[in-house]
């Protein structure tokens, strides 16, 4: 197994033998095993272990174990305890969900801190396999069918080669002890349930099921590869942003084939499910406004295009700006301002995100706020008021983006509709002497 384990290593590019592995070790076979094959192959290593509080004793021997193996590998030994089954109930997730975060996070804050390359799970076939099944059966895209990456990031698996009986066949053949987890045989746990029952009745119908499912899944990364270079294309071609809002051409992807999975792969980094996906390709061709909200993000279908905006889900009050006053940070942007005597011959930027505007009209402190219903102004041009939620409608500005924009006011009169239009009651004019410029970054 040793050669196996060098050759795998070798073929698929997992590291170099002058660079620094940390191993995330629990105790059981698969660590164990994996702890030993770097220890015979000369590799530099270290030992990580998570103490996750969810078995009592057992946890605290488990932990003890892994002390013992970095005695006898004479390696550095890293651990920590977590509260899991607390941070599972703040989080409202599963115990398992809980302890995948919480190792993961740990895992990395250790790489990071003592100069190690990557981390090293003990992942292997079986492993692989089980996962593929687990997606399978909960629903999943193409990204579920490749199970578990032999290398993602900074982790990697340097068994995922190996079958459990060929694991097993090491420890007898080694002498190996390891810890055995009780809660492996506990079906309450959705893998165990798969490992223990369904597994062992599909094995009858294909021997050399893991097999099967590791050529499987090599063909799924291959096709994967291909299917995300397409996407990204697409997504260059068809979306751009605008100040903290992204836009999606949505004429591009009704043209495409099979616009749903493509479009679901344009929208799932911004957290909407394939099920919203569905129903944002079935609005499509009706009137603009329709709204949908993931966690993070808000899309509003609009005349041709998608309008997606991060949600503030803080609410903004308000800011205030000093006479002299160089620049505020608000709401993800910057405003910057300067004030200076008008030149002789000065010509008002057209440019939407700057406001020209007449400086001795001013009152400080000027206030930066959301705008709200009931406010009004008179936009550059015209003598008359208008309201601020008609002005935004009739420059056609997206719900979304519309919900945010910002005013700023002086002695409570509408400045600018920031990045629109300004007040007509503060340009600047030929009587103007001084003139102030507020951009927005």
């Amino acid at each position: 197994m040793l050669e196996e384990f060098l050759t795998f290593i070798n073929k698929k590019q997992l590291f170099t033998p002058d660079q620094k592995i940390l191993l995330a070790v629990s105790g059981g076979m698969d660590s164990v095993v994996m702890c030993d094959l770097f220890s015979k192959a000369k590799l530099n290593f270290g030992i990580a272990h998570c103490n996750f509080g969810l078995r009592g004793e057992e946890s605290n021997e488990d932990e003890n174990f892994a002390k013992k193996l970095t005695i006898k590998y004479k390696v550095p030994f890293y651990v920590t305890t977590f509260q899991t089954a607390d941070f599972a109930e703040q989080e409202k997730i599963s115990t398992q969900m809980a302890a995948r975060t919480l190792r993961y996070e740990w895992f990395e804050k250790i790489r990071q801190q003592h100069g190690y390359d990557f981390v090293a799970t003990a992942h292997h076939q079986n492993d692989v396999l089980e996962t593929v099944f687990l997606n399978l059966t909960k629903g999943t895209g193409i990204a579920g069918l490749h199970g578990i990456k032999i290398k993602n990031g900074n982790i990697i698996r340097p068994i995922w080669f190996a079958e459990k009986e060929k694991i097993f066949d090491y420890v007898v053949e080694n002498q190996i002890i390891w810890r055995e987890d009780s809660s492996n045989e506990s079906n309450k746990y959705q893998r165990n349930l798969l490992r223990n029952e369904v597994v062992p009745l599909l094995k009858q119908i294909n021997p050399n099921l893991e097999q099967t499912i590791l050529q499987t899944v090599e063909r799924i990364n291959a096709v994967e590869e291909i299917f995300y270079e397409e996407i990204e294309l697409l997504r260059k071609q068809i979306t751009w942003t605008d100040g903290q809002a992204i836009y999606l051409n949505y004429g591009a992807i009704q043209k495409v084939s099979q616009p749903i999975v493509k479009l679901h792969e344009l929208l799932k980094i911004y957290n909407f499910s394939y099920s919203q996906t569905q129903e944002i390709i079935g609005v499509l061709d009706k009137e603009a406004g329709k709204t949908f909200l993931s966690p993070t993000h808000s899309l509003v279908k609009d005349r041709t295009e998608l309008v997606i905006m991060t949600r503030n889900l803080e609410e903004f009050g308000s800011k205030e700006i000093q006479k002299g006053q160089e620049f505020l940070e608000v709401q993800g942007g910057k405003l910057q301002m300067k004030v200076f005597e008008k030149p002789e011959h000065y010509e008002v930027p057209t440019y939407k995100k700057v406001a020209c505007l007449d400086a001795d009209t001013l009152k400080y402190p000027l206030q930066v706020r959301k705008w709200k219903l009931g406010d009004w102004f008179c936009p550059l041009g015209m003598n008359s008021k208008k309201l601020i939620s008609d002005f935004l409608t009739n420059v056609k500005i997206p719900l979304n983006l519309k919900k945010e924009i910002l005013l700023i006011t002086s002695n409570g009169s509408v400045v600018w509709a920031v990045g629109q239009r300004i007040d007509n009651r503060y340009k600047v004019t030929e009587k103007t002497t001084n003139i102030c410029e507020i951009q927005w970054l």
